[in-house]
């Protein structure tokens, strides 16, 4: 499947473009905000045009509309299993605004994500939860993540990849 844009129904994922930053940086403070973190955030427009489309790129992100107006977005990048000999992928962020949550917004940034990670020959998706994060902790169960308790990292593996795929 091409990953270049996902449209299921009134939810369209694409690749962010450098126009985004802005809107890349509200939802971070969005997110921020709702972890309770917004103290912690020091990201700016420029550093997110530096390390997201500047020459030396170090994450990637892709945006959730839904009827046409930002819904959400995923920001990751590459990691590296020793185990597996294989890239991951580390999903820094995926985040839906609260008043468009339960539309399928998050499932899709995720299938956009498994269906990513399957082209790039990734052996594994990984990600971090807060433990009081209860429906978020839900959604990635039933989603076929394994919530690893020693670590509180959320991984999908490739094994699971076209299972997830079949979903959509």
């Amino acid at each position: 499947m091409n990953t270049s844009e996902i449209k299921k129904e009134l939810i369209t994922i694409r690749k962010a473009e450098y126009e985004d930053a802005s809107l890349i940086l509200s939802f971070i403070k969005e997110l921020a905000e709702y972890e309770k973190l917004s103290d912690s955030v020091t990201a700016s427009e420029d550093l997110l045009l530096k390390n997201i489309f500047g020459e030396n790129k170090h994450a990637e992100v892709i945006i959730a509309e839904y009827n046409g107006e930002p819904a959400g977005h995923a920001l990751f990048f590459h990691n590296f299993s020793t185990f597996l000999a294989k890239p991951g992928i580390y999903l820094e962020d995926l985040y839906v605004r609260p008043q468009l949550r339960g539309k399928g917004i998050g499932k899709a940034l995720l299938f956009y994500l498994v269906n990513l990670a399957k082209e790039r020959d990734c052996g594994r998706i990984e990600w971090a939860v807060l433990d009081w994060n209860t429906s978020a902790i839900e959604f990635y169960k039933s989603m076929g993540a394994v919530l690893m308790d020693d670590w509180r990292i959320c991984r999908i593996t490739e094994e699971k990849y076209d299972k997830i795929i079949n979903q959509q």
